[in-house]
């Protein structure tokens, strides 16, 4: 079979069985021998994977994929020792201080491009929540070898056992405390390889030099246990992706980007796990509470992931009171974060807002502060887009006439994650987590969503329902939650036959 060793402006590429699209002048100017071209069958896209990222990716794999199958012959007791090791390295403030100084410089570099920094930032609450995941997982009673049921037969039995799925492929955003997330994995006994954002690149290098290695080493684990691919190009994460030696791919980040992984790995034969758009919806109805509702409002502000406060839907009948509430919380979320709030609200519902409101503010920006109004108008198809905001807390308003109006529009629009009724009504609770087609739902504020936070354990990535609801499991894909099973027969009876 011949390979590809060269590209041509023009050249036609099959893809999705009967459609062609077309090699542009850059990536055949770019494309050498040794390089991977990966067709993504859904879309079209063409991908450059230069060898040095296939390289990469795949020793990477190599490594996990060793060590994976070593992990059936190490104790569990070598697995709690890891997690205790790799949190006490973080914990300790003379190993700490070079990750922070990556840290730092990681932060400069990215502001420098006009960057993000807010997930970007390792803080001392951030690094606190590292050292307690860790500790978590040492904590925790391994799942390996547990004995999910039990079918007895005359003269035989069979088990059905959990163990260890296999190597889990991770690609993240520039959020280095997901870097120990990705870890829990290593608990039910699988290996795991990961690429962080290229911005959080020196700071992952640091953590896995002075914190992960060591703690690997100290406790006697398969040294290719947990791999970083160190590279700061998006194709080494297409590299990995697109390698069927993984048995779980896990893609958090960015929705378009998270989705053509997604896709790479789906080609490939891997199962995914996604979670790209986020965003979660606030609905107050005809019983809601102003107080109760100005609250939530704001404890669903504080910072921006995706489990952040982004479209925020009144029922007309409480509009008059309503909206002026939610103003102030709008407000002082930006007041707390020392910046003034930014709005999105319908082009004919403008009249609900004062004037004062659509003046030209300074709102805080990646690339810096920015001159612009205050409240933007929109239209209804724009309901869910999902703002990303830096300094200056930004949402979407939109006044309905009922409840089930706000949930169609969930449906319809949002990427299905996060939703929370602010209602007194029971019955209208109850409706509303029957109808609203979330994963997860709420009466409160919606900060809540998140597996270390809610659930005690440090979550690999939250799924929305985007795609559709998940097959199995539920929205949260936690380190014990990566799991396989086995089934055992022990025989007493040598004599049976069929």
């Amino acid at each position: 079979m011949a390979s590809l060793d060269a590209l041509h402006e023009g050249m036609p590429i099959l893809w999705g069985g009967d459609q062609v699209t077309t090699v542009d002048a850059d990536l055949a100017a770019a494309f050498v021998s040794g390089d991977h071209l990966v067709v993504v069958q859904s879309t079209g896209d063409l991908i450059h994977v230069p060898a040095a990222d296939l390289a990469i990716a795949r020793a990477a794999i190599d490594d996990a994929s060793a060590a994976f199958t070593a992990l059936g012959g190490v104790h569990d007791s070598a697995i709690t020792a890891f997690f205790e090791a790799f949190a006490d390295r973080l914990a300790d403030d003379d190993v700490f201080a070079p990750i922070a100084a990556a840290n730092v410089a990681d932060i400069d570099a990215a502001k420098a491009k006009g960057r993000s920094t807010t997930r970007l930032e390792l803080t001392a609450t951030m690094r606190q929540d590292m050292i307690d995941g860790l500790r978590g997982w040492a904590r925790q009673a391994s799942p390996r070898g547990a004995v999910l049921d039990s079918i007895d037969h005359d003269g035989w039995q069979i088990d059905q056992i959990r163990s260890g799925l296999g190597v889990v492929g991770f690609v993240f955003e520039g959020r280095p405390n997901v870097f120990a997330d990705a870890c829990g994995v290593i608990r039910s006994g699988n290996a795991v390889v990961f690429r962080i954002g290229s911005d959080a690149l020196g700071t992952a290098k640091a953590i896995v030099e002075h914190a992960l290695d060591p703690a690997v080493a100290q406790a006697d684990l398969p040294e290719g246990v947990a791999r970083l691919v160190a590279s700061a190009s998006r194709a080494a994460g297409h590299a990995m992706f697109s390698d069927s030696r993984l048995a779980l791919a896990v893609a958090r980040g960015s929705g378009a980007a998270v989705a053509q992984l997604g896709a790479v790995a789906r080609q490939a034969g891997t199962s995914v796990s996604l979670h790209g758009t986020g965003g979660a919806w606030i609905v107050a109805d005809e019983r809601a509470d102003a107080e109760r509702f100005a609250s939530v409002v704001t404890n669903s502000l504080d910072r921006k992931v995706c489990n952040t406060l982004n479209t925020c839907c009144i029922v007309a009948s409480r509009a008059d009171d309503l909206v002026p509430v939610f103003l102030d919380a709008l407000h002082a979320a930006g007041e707390h974060r020392g910046a003034t709030a930014k709005l999105h609200v319908i082009a004919n519902q403008r009249h609900h807002l004062p004037d004062t409101w659509f003046e030209t503010v300074t709102i805080g920006r990646a690339e810096g502060p920015v001159d612009e109004p205050r409240t933007s108008t929109l239209d209804w198809d724009d309901l869910g887009h999902e703002w990303e905001w830096e300094d200056s807390p930004e949402v979407t308003l939109a006044i309905v006439d009922s409840v089930d109006d706000a949930v169609a529009l969930f449906n319809d629009q949002s990427p299905r994650f996060a939703a929370s009724l602010v209602s007194d009504d029971v019955d209208a609770q109850d409706r509303f987590f029957d109808m609203v087609d979330a994963p997860f739902v709420g009466d409160g504020f919606t900060r809540w969503v998140d597996g270390q936070y809610a659930l005690n354990r440090p979550e690999l990535g939250l799924s929305n329902w985007e795609n559709g609801r998940l097959f199995a499991r539920g929205g949260v894909l936690s380190g014990d939650s990566v799991f396989t099973v086995r089934a055992r027969v022990r025989q007493e009876d040598p004599s049976v036959r069929r």
